[in-house]
């Protein structure tokens, strides 16, 4: 019989509950949990294809030490070795760990006690400081804790949503969702897009706010300071529950209204149309995400968010308050057991010598770290220069995602000691380890996770574990026995989070946020039978849904919030060299640096290569056409992208994401060009605001690949390779053409002796084709061209899974197009049902003029919704009058 099994997404902070079904012949497929709070039963386009990325090619899945396999006890008496000495030769501060929001919380909870509990060093951090640590430091900074007020009702509720740095369709599909039918029920509800650039989101937007990189802080400013010029502010909220409010509206009065729309680039009536509305708007939520966070003042821009609901009271109250949205699966769990290296566990203060002696008596340790440790921007520039000599890096991949990538990479290949536990034995990171530990993955893991919300929700294994994979928590605690440590003696998943609750309850009477203490003795089978449940629960009161804040007992020792005065220019980085502002961020059906959905040939279809969007007027003035390759360069480094020429992005302003690594593109790792500049307050790299410049890259000739096996290395100019069913899609391009293309061929793609060829070249053009066959199978075609190559690739690759016995289909591979009576699906653009840009366009052809009815016809746009745009955009260019 089929056994289902309920689990949560691995991937964003929305938390989805998942329900996994595994068949009688081990076939694994994947549907939305109806009864989860957090998506009732919808699924993005990511989730719906996570069944499609739990195959074992890639997967570490022996321990290994350099290029050779071992075994766990090999490994392990290594690791801890090797730490231990370091820590006895150079002190605990030369070494570190760098873990992630990918982590569950047991693992995070198990990391943190032993480097923070007994190495003694707080140099652990995690990629989580990457996506919201301003968030973070402004929450603490204005509420005293990390505390996040509202729920995902409150955007349900809420009479205006504002949605500040956050392409919430992209980034948060079921969370846009949630919103879109509110949106259809209340049409009276008013969704404000505050975003660089015009993206899906704006779909539902009734006001887009175009301001420029970083204009936030200056926005929110002029909002507070109208609010109290318009008699909004609730002057009983401020008095009661609230200090500093006079020197934050001082700080705020020191822009006037020109002088905000100066620093935002906004027109004064849209500014004021904006303001006017939030004024007189009581049920206000105000969204914000990464374009808010990875900035140099990003926990500035957090409170002037804060004070502006702070000012009038909106918080904690349905539909009302501030809301961060997190980027990954458990940030927000990471940060309950201190992921961070300013932060101690359950929301202690590791700046607090009180906090740290309850912390140090709990677990039994003989030292607890007594100062911050070193960020993440500063811990690889401490790697850099020697000061770390061991580092241990989980479930993350810095040499792709960390800003000044190529100084990272080199660090890493520096330090003396490196250790990587990953799923995959591949990655850019995890080809520099000494040691490689290999972990468990989504699909074989077991342990919590905490959404956006404040909601834990299980994850549970549901396939074996394969070859010699081990979780995270084991790992860790392996190693803390090995050095000699107690309280390293969990056996299961459930021993530890059973731990956590009991320190998060521990002397706590109210005065700490956090407190799952209900869960304090909880055994394994009401663990694993731990349905979903929002934090705070304390010991001995009932399970409910909670908000914080609306009566004032804020977690700073006077019980009030505090305004915080913020004022500062937006950051000018641009010059004559470095002219444009690129800004990096996610993509529809990608995620992080693709170690998961990169195994995905449906996720891949709707972008296959790494790309930068680009405004006409730039483009021309460069002379960039749409489809060719653009090079940028900043002082830090150098990436060749796909142009995509839009009127989507600003002026002056670029668009690039940061998926693409070294597996998937030889030259697409964007975050090489980000400059290491933080946020003085939390340690966040300004990954949205990056001075660039941009030429056309030249080719002496551009092509298309499609190939049932990958090719060995590419020493070409570009290259971007991405899975197809049935093989896989390349796109190059070369500085010198090869001199026989067919033997090119034949030794990178190790195609068989015998393999028939055909083809043809056109010299006038500089056009070529080939396509090579076993049997009636295609091995490879390829596709040559002095521009970019314009070959239909959505019908190319399905060509791997078709038989070709005659020569009229073969012949039909080499022109790149179906013949008559195929059709072609075109561009992906529904990544959910596979439905490309040529179905749509015929289905508006047969009288599907709104996105309802294309849905109707094709089901594009029913699952996630987030090609819902993309498809009203289509509707729209076939006939403008039926998509308004």
């Amino acid at each position: 019989m089929p056994t289902e099994t309920r689990t949560t997404c691995p991937y964003c902070g929305v938390g989805c509950g998942v329900i996994a079904t595994v068949a009688e012949d081990g076939a694994v497929s994947v549907k939305g949990d109806l009864d989860h709070p957090a998506n009732f039963g919808r699924l993005c386009s990511k989730g719906s294809a996570l069944a499609e990325t739990l195959g074992l090619e890639g997967r570490a899945l022996h321990p290994q030490i350099g290029d050779r396999s071992t075994d766990w006890d090999e490994a392990l008496d290594l690791v801890a070795a090797r730490f231990s000495e370091t820590i006895a030769t150079h002190g605990p501060d030369a070494v570190a760990f760098y873990v992630s929001g990918q982590l569950l919380t047991e693992d995070y909870y198990v990391a943190n006690k032993l480097m923070k509990g007994f190495i003694g060093s707080a140099n652990i951090d995690t990629n989580s400081r990457l996506c919201m640590s301003s968030s973070v430091a402004g929450h603490r900074r204005a509420f005293g804790a990390d505390t996040v007020p509202g729920t995902y009702e409150d955007l349900e509720l809420a009479d205006l949503v504002i949605l500040t740095g956050s392409n919430l369709a992209w980034c948060h599909p079921v969370i846009y969702q949630r919103i879109v039918a509110a949106k259809e029920r209340r049409p009276e509800m008013k969704v404000v897009v505050i975003d660089p650039r015009r993206t899906a989101t704006c779909d539902i937007a009734d006001l887009h706010l175009a301001l420029r990189p970083d204009g936030d802080l200056a926005l929110f400013n002029g909002l507070l300071a109208h609010l109290a010029d318009v008699g909004a502010v609730h002057c009983e909220y401020v008095a009661n529950h609230t200090s500093g409010f006079p020197q934050a509206l001082e700080a705020a009065r020191g822009l006037s209204p020109d002088g905000v729309a100066n620093a935002t680039g906004l027109r004064r009536p849209e500014i004021a149309a904006f303001y006017d509305l939030f004024a007189a708007t009581q049920k206000v939520v105000t969204c914000y995400s990464q374009g808010v966070n990875q900035s140099s003042i990003g926990t500035d821009k957090v409170n002037a968010i804060l004070n502006c609901h702070l000012a009038t009271g909106r918080i904690g109250r349905p539909g009302m308050g501030p809301f961060s949205l997190t980027g990954q699966p458990n940030a927000m769990g990471g940060r309950e057991v201190g992921g961070l290296a300013n932060m101690l566990a359950a929301h202690m203060a590791l700046e607090s010598a009180e906090d740290r002696d309850r912390v140090q008596r709990f677990w039994g340790s003989a030292t607890v770290a007594s100062k911050p440790g070193l960020k993440a921007v500063d811990m690889f520039d401490a790697v850099a220069d020697g000061r770390i000599k061991a580092l241990w890096i989980m479930s993350t991949n810095p040499v792709v995602s960390m800003p000044d990538a190529d100084r990272v990479r080199a660090a890493i290949e520096a330090c003396p000691f490196v250790v990587v536990s990953d799923i995959q034995a591949d990655t850019d990171t995890a080809r520099l380890a000494d040691v490689l530990l290999p972990a468990t993955g989504w699909g074989e893991k077991s342990g919590t996770v905490t959404n956006s919300e404040r909601r834990i929700s299980r994850q549970r294994p549901f396939i074996a574990t394969p070859g010699a994979a081990r979780p995270d928590w084991w790992q860790l605690a392996q190693i803390g026995r090995r050095m000699g440590f107690d309280g390293f003696d969990f056996t299961a998943p459930a021993e530890i989070f059973a731990e956590h609750a009991a320190l998060s309850a521990f002397e706590n009477d109210g005065t700490r946020d956090f407190d799952i203490g209900a869960h304090a003795t909880i055994d394994a089978a009401t663990y694993d039978a731990l349905g979903p449940f929002q934090w705070p629960q304390r010991e001995g009161t009932p399970q409910t849904e909670s908000r914080f804040f609306a009566n004032g007992g804020f977690y700073h020792a006077d019980g009030k919030a505090r305004l915080v005065p913020v004022s500062a220019p937006v950051p000018a980085r641009t010059s004559s060299d470095y002219p444009l502002i690129l800004n990096t961020g996610r993509i529809r059906d990608q995620w992080h640096t693709m170690t998961r959905t990169g195994k995905s040939a449906r996720l891949s279809a709707h972008m296959a290569e790494p790309f930068v969007e680009i405004h006409p007027d730039d483009a021309a003035k460069l002379e960039i056409r749409d489809a060719d390759l653009v090079a940028l360069e900043s002082p830090w480094g150098r990436a060749v992208l796909r142009a995509l020429v839009t009127n989507r992005q600003q002026r002056g302003s670029l668009f690039a994401p940061m998926h693409w690594t070294g597996e998937f593109s030889n030259a697409g790792r964007i975050d090489a060009l980000v400059a290491p500049v933080t946020d003085p307050h939390s340690g966040q790299p300004a990954s949205k605001h990056v001075a660039v410049r941009a030429s056309r890259h030249p080719a002496d000739a551009y092509g298309f690949i499609v190939s049932a096996q990958g090719p060995k290395a590419l020493d070409i100019s570009y290259w971007a390779i991405a899975r197809a069913t049935g093989g896989w899609r390349l796109e190059l391009a070369f500085d010198t053409r090869p001199g026989d293309w067919e033997d090119w061929c034949r030794t990178r793609f190790d195609l068989p002796v015998g393999a028939e060829s055909i083809g043809y070249a056109d010299a006038m053009t500089g056009d070529l084709r080939l396509a090579f066959f076993a049997g009636s199978r295609l091995l490879l075609a390829l596709f040559i061209a002095r521009q970019p190559v314009a070959v239909s690739r959505s019908w190319a690759v399905t060509q791997l899974l078709q038989e070709h016995a005659d020569a009229r289909t073969r012949y039909s591979v080499t022109a790149g197009r179906p013949g008559a009576g195929r059709p072609d699906p075109g561009a992906t653009v529904c990544s959910c049902f596979s439905v490309g840009i040529n179905q749509i366009t015929a289905a508006v052809s047969a009288g599907c003029h709104t996105v309802e009815a294309v849905g109707q016809k094709l089901s594009a746009g029913t699952n996630c919704g987030s090609c819902r745009a993309e498809i009203r955009g289509i509707i729209h260019a076939c006939h403008p009058l039926a998509a308004e």
